[in-house]
């Protein structure tokens, strides 16, 4: 089987993050978002996985190819020299989705978190005979989003109601689709929104089902969702495989810490944090609902929350690093600075305090 995964723009609700790397490449939970999909795609017997991509191709090639190797899985890319909308990639990419075997082949967006359940997908779908299923997930609040209205024995998808005023559901979309290669006969190479112009069009056709997705999702493509995204995973690994995450009298909650990382005397770690390879935490340091990215160090009796901290940074000894604080790559934050949702561009040194939320450029 084939996936093509949407990399699409430049990341910018990450920034700075994605100052440093395209968005699929930023870590998350210890590794870069896209390797979560493309182990759980290997899983399911996927044998090669597109990316459609418009911005460094090149960076993602590079760093990707060693994961080639280690899982046994191809990964090319496939280049928009303009924006195609979430449809026109799959019309750019046809050549490398199509083989002729009639397959279906998965596609999805890149920085949606979940727990993949591809094999319930394929089963789903063969069940079915449609032409497309897509994953929802039950959401609180529909009127924020498109609405997926759908037969909830069968699993037809009926039609879909943008923003809904009045309640008609609680499904969106997942960002998660099993199509077979016909789909790839109603797509033009030009600009297309495959949820607004060919999934209705298909539901028209009574050929498009939806399944309800098991347990968490996220779209982690901003700050906040970033580490709602985290308490999810960490909450579902802890069902899944306990014995991944850290335990000892300095943890509370979730934590993931990787094998490299030092941890010092007298910390208060979690809930909710994800440590990197390479880390330093020095005595007496309270980390909470955060991320600490490869390479970084935090010195003596500081305090983090709310926060990533960003590859290859320093925060000083009793700082304070608050409020969606956003690190970019090797920040330097000195000791006894406060940031309260300071958003700081990467290779700088933070010598005063951030009293509120601004960029730091």
């Amino acid at each position: 089987m084939k996936a093509l995964i949407l990399v699409g723009g430049f990341g910018t609700r990450l920034r700075p993050l994605t100052l440093s790397f395209p968005k699929p490449l930023v870590d998350f939970a210890n590794k870069p978002m896209i390797l979560h999909q493309i182990e759980a795609l290997k899983e399911v017997g996927v044998t090669e996985v597109v990316l459609a991509i418009n911005y460094r191709p090149e960076v993602m090639i590079n760093f990707l190819k060693d994961f080639e190797d280690k899982l046994g899985i191809t990964i090319t890319c496939s280049q928009e020299t303009e924006p195609l909308g979430t449809a026109g990639p799959l019309a750019l990419a046809r050549d490398k989705l199509v083989d002729g075997s009639g397959k279906p082949f998965f596609v999805l967006n890149s920085d949606v978190i979940s727990e993949y359940p591809f094999a319930e997908l394929i089963q789903f779908h063969k069940s079915h005979g449609g032409e497309a299923t897509i994953m929802v997930t039950k959401v609180d609040e529909p009127s924020k989003y498109g609405v997926v209205v759908m037969e909830d024995t069968t699993g037809v998808v009926e039609r879909f109601v943008e923003k809904p005023k009045i309640f008609v559901g609680n499904k969106i979309n997942a960002g998660i689709y099993l199509l077979n290669p016909s789909v790839l006969d109603r797509i033009e190479l030009k600009p297309t929104s495959i949820e607004k112009e060919v999934f209705p069009r298909i539901a028209a056709d009574q050929k498009l089902y939806a399944m309800v997705l098991p347990g968490f999702w996220m779209d982690i493509g901003q700050p906040k969702d970033y580490i709602t995204g985290l308490r999810l995973y960490l909450d579902s690994l802890r069902k899944k495989s306990a014995a991944r995450l850290a335990t000892g009298a300095h943890v509370i909650g979730n934590v993931l810490v990787h094998e490299s990382a030092n941890i010092g005397e007298g910390c208060l770690i979690g809930p909710d944090v994800a440590i990197g390879p390479g880390c330093i935490v020095e005595d007496g340091v309270r980390l909470s609902r955060c991320t600490v990215m490869r390479g970084v160090r935090i010195k003596k009796h500081s305090c983090v929350s709310n926060s990533i901290i960003g590859w290859h940074s320093t925060v000083g000894q009793w700082a304070r690093i608050e409020n969606m604080t956003i690190l970019g790559e090797d920040v330097h934050v000195g000791d006894e600075v406060y940031s309260n949702g300071g958003v700081v561009l990467p290779h700088k040194e933070i010598k005063s305090s951030i009293l509120k939320p601004e960029i730091v450029m």
